[in-house]
């Protein structure tokens, strides 16, 4: 990715997020919820193969870990900026003020300290995709899959023309599922998407919700058409 690429608005499906932080749990959690938000993601627990990783699938914006096993977050960061311009959020220590500085002065857009909330993350992430010229499109307009029909703008959804009453959950959770037609999600990626927040041990409440959704979107909720389940894993929309 050069400095002379031209930088356009992009769909949200095509930017993609490389997360560099050896923690898996915590990077495992970045990468389901930023997911869940439609991005590409992709990630790497070391400085290493975070290059490598770099270089083959030459993501849109970085989110870097400063301390990292081996290659350390500065010396990544260092590199990067020798190869290119891709913007680059810091993961760094509460107090740790210093980092903070070095990183931002080695080339770093923006920093996030820990622990932070993941919410707090993704915005950040928007804002620095804007300022590149690179933010998703606003509008996501209308999605048709089958007889459902959901207006992303409008808050509305109507099922064979039929408008249905949905909760902020129940709807969140139908536009994610809209937004990738045929595409397996799993639970956790259903209640990032609806609440906002990857809340541990409240996947499964999650099963709660999409009962409560084919009772207002499907002719038969004993046996969905559309809002299928695809067991031990999550559920997907078909038209």
């Amino acid at each position: 990715m050069s400095k002379s690429e031209a930088k356009g608005r992009l769909p949200m499906e095509s930017i993609r997020i490389l997360v560099i932080d050896d923690e898996e749990a915590l990077g495992n959690v970045i990468k389901d919820y930023l997911e869940a938000q439609g991005y590409e993601v992709f990630w790497a627990k070391d400085g290493y193969s975070a290059l490598d990783t770099f270089r083959k699938v030459h993501p849109d914006l970085i989110i870097l870990d400063l301390m990292l096993p081996g290659k350390s977050g500065f010396d990544v960061c260092k590199e990067l900026r020798q190869e290119s311009d891709v913007p680059v959020i810091m993961l760094t220590a509460k107090t740790d003020e210093i980092d903070r500085v070095l990183g931002l002065e080695l080339g770093a857009d923006d920093y996030v300290t820990k622990p932070f909330s993941l919410r707090e993350l993704a915005a950040r992430v928007r804002a620095v995709l804007r300022r590149v010229g690179k933010g998703v499109e606003d509008q996501r307009g209308v999605l048709r899959v089958g007889d459902i029909t959901v207006d992303a703008d409008g808050h509305q959804v109507t099922v064979s023309g039929r408008e249905v009453a949905l909760t902020p959950t129940e709807f969140s959770i139908l536009l994610f599922l809209a937004e990738r037609p045929g595409r397996v999600a799993s639970r956790l990626q259903l209640v990032n998407a609806s609440l906002g927040e990857a809340y541990v041990g409240y996947e499964r409440s999650i099963d709660t919700h999409v009962s409560n959704l084919r009772k207002k979107i499907e002719d038969d909720p004993a046996k969905p058409r559309q809002l299928q389940t695809v067991y031990g894993v999550g559920y997907k929309l078909v038209p």
